[in-house]
This record gives C-alpha cells, sequence and structure tokens, in this order.
C-alpha cells in the first residue's frame, strides 16, 4: 500500500502496523487507536491530513516520514494550493520568472488558516531547484515576505493581477 496524504488511517495501520507508536507520537489524541471499536470506526474515516492538521505538523512531513519508515521513496513537495493562476506576461519582466513556478504558495489561505507564509517559502527555498522560483500569491501586498526575501539577498520581482483579480504575485528565486 503506497502512503499518500488521502490516506485513510486505518488502512496505513492494517498494512504497517509497526507505524502506531509513531502516529501517536506524533498527534497524541489517536493514542485511543489502540481501541478496536475507535480504530475501525475513526481510523476508517481519518486520512493522514487530518492526522497531520490534529498533531500539528506539516502533512507532507508526517506523510514522507511514515514512508520513509516502511522504505517507501519520498513523494515529492506538493503545492501549497491548487492555485491555477494565469500569471500575466510582459516585456519588462525579467527573465529568470519565465516558465511556471516550481511551488505556489497562497499566502491569503495560509493567514486564513493561522498558518505563516514566510516559513513556508523559507522551507520551499531550501528545495528550490537552481533557476526556478517559487510564486507566492495573496490579496495583499507581502511587505514583511518582501524584506525578508531583501534580507537573504533573494531575487524577487512583484506585481499585481491583471485588473479585476485583485491578487498580488510575489515571484522568488
Amino acid at each position: 500500500m503506497e502512503i499518500t496524504p488521502q490516506s485513510k488511517l486505518f488502512d496505513v495501520l492494517e498494512a504497517y502496523p509497526q507505524l502506531e507508536a509513531q502516529i501517536v507520537h506524533i498527534a497524541p489524541p489517536f493514542k485511543n487507536l489502540k481501541n478496536p471499536v475507535l480504530r475501525r470506526t475513526v481510523g476508517k474515516i481519518a486520512t493522514l491530513a487530518q492526522v497531520a492538521q490534529v498533531g500539528g505538523m506539516d502533512v507532507n512531513k508526517l506523510v514522507n516520514t511514515l514512508r520513509t519508515a516502511v522504505g517507501q521513496q519520498e513523494l515529492a513537495p506538493q503545492s501549497e494550493t491548487a492555485l491555477q493562476i494565469a500569471i500575466p506576461r510582459a516585456a519588462e519582466d525579467p527573465d529568470w520568472i519565465a516558465g511556471e513556478p516550481q511551488f505556489t504558495v497562497d499566502g491569503t489561505g495560509m493567514l486564513a488558516r493561522g498558518e505563516v507564509p514566510l516559513g513556508k517559502v523559507n522551507q520551499l527555498l531550501g528545495q528550490l531547484e537552481p533557476g526556478r522560483f517559487i510564486l507566492l500569491v495573496t490579496n495583499f501586498e507581502p511587505t514583511p515576505i518582501l524584506d525578508a526575501m531583501r534580507k537573504q539577498n533573494r531575487r524577487i520581482f512583484h506585481k499585481i493581477s491583471p485588473e479585476g483579480a485583485g491578487l498580488y504575485l510575489t515571484f522568488i528565486g
């Protein structure tokens, strides 16, 4: 069985019972899974993405930790969101933002969930391939992130999406 964020906890524990202690350590509320009735009910409903949320852990980190423990190859990091942004191109755009971003981060959505976009951007910068970039999408000018990227001597380019959309597109490389 392949472990993914959508995997049901019950299925993962049935296939890999040795992961139970690790999951309980990450998300202590799941210690009740030792109860066979709860294991069959809650375990069949809860996905690993939900376990990560309860445990306050990044879902990609949880999934890759479990995958490594059972000898599966780590999954490549997913975009922070499924945002489908049509990037408006202009002649004055720098050459380094040509092509598609390696990662797209929904900064507005992260803030709404109580998450910090700067932390995610910094995490993704460590995984950024040479010549690629991160696209940060917000509905406000992300001044603190722009300042932080300047302090790190990162390449940044910032523009507003076409009229009506009201989105700030920040390219970070």
